[in-house]
């Protein structure tokens, strides 16, 4: 897969990744098919470190009737290829399920059949990656004064192994958020596990669910939990008038065009924050038309049987949660009248979102060689090569954690296949897959050496 140097010297390779979520199965394809286009002394080295058993995309939403909020056609390759043997209508063609998906007539399939898909290119392409493996230090190798390598470290077990790279690319996905002083339990739950944590409840009997947050995930666990459960009562907290339908029209989208990467990134900050600011009811917090109708058709159904079990705590915040016992007590405070209401509930399920996990957090003892901007966040060139001191020779990449700098794509589908392209373009043009002062491997296939 590599370089084989004498020695105890880890393994070289053009490049190393770090997590294999989406975005970098997505990398790892697209050196496939550069490799395959390439004579074998021109082949891109890569392999990939992911610290999960086996692939797997936020496993704990895919709820039997959740659909994609993409299109299909951003799936990993067909915007940069459409020619691709990886595209979502070629895994549907292997699955013989193709003339189905064209008469069902739609772009959006459901979310547990684009996660099989993507497990089906991840398969295709697993002899780049190491899973069971996560990476615990990078650390620069420095030769006259100039950071040539970064040696990249993996724990599995009680194993650990060494990579050396010539460049990274930075693929950790984002971290579940909850509130400051909220502690995840086995009563206190983040959407993000949430059909993992539903084990927890078999054989019991709940009555009450509590849902905090505004957005897609917060209304999909609201109608979910209301279906599975029919017993039990679901209330939904949040601090709008009612739920914000998300803005998928026509032009409203283009603000997930590829060349809107290229606006976005040479406005100044005045305009970024306008841009975001105009364009973030895309995606956060704002939920499917259709599924705000159908909560509110359900919601007035009950009203006229008066049997009420699904209750909107609009205009209201959650102001605290303590675990007594078996049960969770939800502390809920009207932005109105300012009066708290106490639920007693079997579980607190927060549908806060996500946050970027920190690249330099990651970087160790590099960081201090990487550029910050005046917020402290990372100044990022335009191919997603992190700003760097002069004499660090490596190239560093984020796939994700640069929505400051590239907008609204960055820890979404819509830009996966063309963000790969640019990021791959990027290291051959900068020399990193045809190095003249050291010998180059001999390439067969994906990533394997001789």
């Amino acid at each position: 897969m590599s370089q084989v140097l004498p020695g105890d010297a880890p393994l070289i390779h053009d490049l190393i990744g770090i997590g294999f979520g989406p975005s970098n199965v997505a990398m790892a394809i697209a050196l496939h098919e550069h490799n395959a286009g390439v004579a074998r002394r021109d082949a891109v080295t890569a392999h990939f470190f992911e610290r999960q058993p086996r692939f797997g995309w936020h496993r704990g939403m895919l709820i039997d009737d959740a659909t994609m909020q993409v299109s299909f056609l951003k799936d990993l390759v067909t915007l940069r290829n459409p020619s691709s043997a990886y595209t979502f209508l070629c895994y549907l063609q292997s699955k013989g399920r193709l003339v189905d998906f064209v008469n069902h007539k739609s772009f959006f399939p459901l979310r547990v059949e684009f996660h099989d898909y993507l497990e089906w290119a991840a398969a295709k392409v697993d002899d780049m990656v190491s899973y069971g493996h996560e990476v615990i230090a990078v650390e620069p190798v420095v030769h006259d004064g100039v950071v040539e390598y970064l040696d990249v470290t993996a724990r599995s077990g009680t194993e650990t192994v060494t990579h050396r790279a010539r460049n990274l690319v930075i693929g950790t996905g984002l971290r579940p958020f909850v509130p400051e002083g909220v502690e995840r339990t086995d009563r206190v739950w983040h959407t993000s596990e949430l059909l993992t944590k539903l084990d927890l409840l078999d054989g019991a009997d709940p009555s009450r669910f509590v849902v905090v947050g505004a957005g897609q995930s917060a209304a999909e666990n609201v109608a979910y939990l209301h279906r599975l459960f029919p017993e039990a009562e679901v209330c939904a907290v949040f601090s709008r008038y009612g739920y914000s339908p998300a803005d998928d029209s026509s032009f409203a989208n283009r603000v997930f065009d590829p060349a809107a990467v290229d606006e976005y990134f040479a406005a100044s900050d005045e305009v970024k924050h306008e841009l975001m600011d105009y364009h973030g009811n895309t995606n956060y917090s704002v939920v499917d038309v259709d599924l705000i109708a159908d909560l509110y058709r359900q919601a007035y159904q009950e009203k006229v049987l008066g049997t009420e079990r699904l209750r909107f705590l609009n205009m209201s915040r959650l102001t605290g949660v303590e675990e007594t016992g078996d049960r969770v007590r939800a502390t809920v405070r009207s932005s109105v009248t300012g009066k708290d209401t106490a639920l007693d509930a079997d579980v607190v399920v927060f549908a806060t979102g996500y946050s970027p996990v920190d690249p330099f957090d990651v970087l160790g003892k590099v960081a201090a060689r990487c550029h910050r901007d005046e917020g402290g966040r990372a100044r990022v060139e335009r191919d997603y090569r992190l700003t760097t001191d002069p004499d660090v020779r490596c190239g560093i990449y984020l796939q994700g954690g640069t929505e400051h700098t590239h907008g609204i794509t960055s820890s979404l589908l819509s830009n996966i296949a063309v963000r790969v392209g640019e990021i791959l373009d990027s290291i051959v043009e900068r020399g990193a897959a045809s190095a003249v002062d050291e010998p180059r491997p001999v390439v067969d296939g994906i990533g394997s050496v001789r």
